[in-house]
């Protein structure tokens, strides 16, 4: 039998909090309640976690301040937040910090319970870094990330850690999309403007570095990631 989804989630109203977790659990969610921040993040440095939802406004740690603890841990980590609030402020707040979601209060429990399985099947379909191959070819390229040397016949270039992790990654998906926030939270470990920044000027090194090969090319894909075509 699968393992259910594991779903921190940090609350201080005792009613809602408690109403939100029964309503998950009985849609087979395993649930961890916490009434503050301070036990929130307590509670995430023993037990790992598939999803975070987190409310904004909490005594003892706000939400914004417990995900930045928790991504230290667990960079991958998907965060929705809970909000009253409808300050557009915090709602650019909450994405640049790599919120999959944002949802103020109320909201249609059936809209968060169809937001958190798409989150959950999305992060479900991402291998862990550890597990990806470690040579590839890329046309006429032949990678390995272990040296980090991009390889064509007689041409070899040497590869910047960050450089290597990243055409890695775009191996990993090679001809589909890599979402920008898996990069950024997998490589930079946070997804904001300033790492997305940084992650365009890596894209821009590696098309020159596979521009040899007219078969290879890292298409952008608008709002959503890049994809490595390679063309038969």
């Amino acid at each position: 039998m699968d393992r259910k989804t594991r779903i921190l989630l940090t609350e201080d109203d005792p009613n809602f909090g408690a109403v939100l977790r029964d309503y998950l659990e009985l849609n087979n969610f395993d649930v961890t309640l916490c009434n503050n921040g301070i036990v929130g993040l307590n509670t995430s440095q023993k037990k790992d976690f598939d999803l975070c939802i987190l409310d904004v406004m909490m005594p003892e740690m706000d939400g914004f301040t417990l995900a930045s603890e928790i991504r230290k841990r667990t960079p991958l980590v998907p965060f929705i937040f809970l909000t009253a609030k409808t300050l557009k402020a915090d709602v650019v707040k909450g994405y640049k910090m790599g919120a999959d979601d944002y949802i103020t209060k109320p909201f249609d429990s059936d809209l968060l319970l169809y937001k958190i399985r798409a989150i959950v099947k999305r992060n479900d379909e991402i291998q862990p870094l550890e597990e990806l191959p470690t040579e590839f070819d890329i046309g006429h390229y032949h990678f390995n990330y272990k040296l980090r040397i991009l390889k064509l016949g007689d041409m070899e270039q040497k590869l910047s850690p960050k450089e290597a992790e990243l055409l890695r990654l775009m191996c990993a998906h090679m001809n589909d999309v890599l979402p920008r926030s898996v990069a950024l939270r997998a490589i930079w470990g946070e997804d904001n403007f300033f790492t997305a920044r940084s992650m365009d000027v890596f894209i821009v090194k590696l098309r020159k570095f596979l521009k040899d090969d007219p078969k290879v090319e890292i298409v952008n894909i608008h709002s959503n990631g890049y994809r490595l075509v390679v063309s038969a």
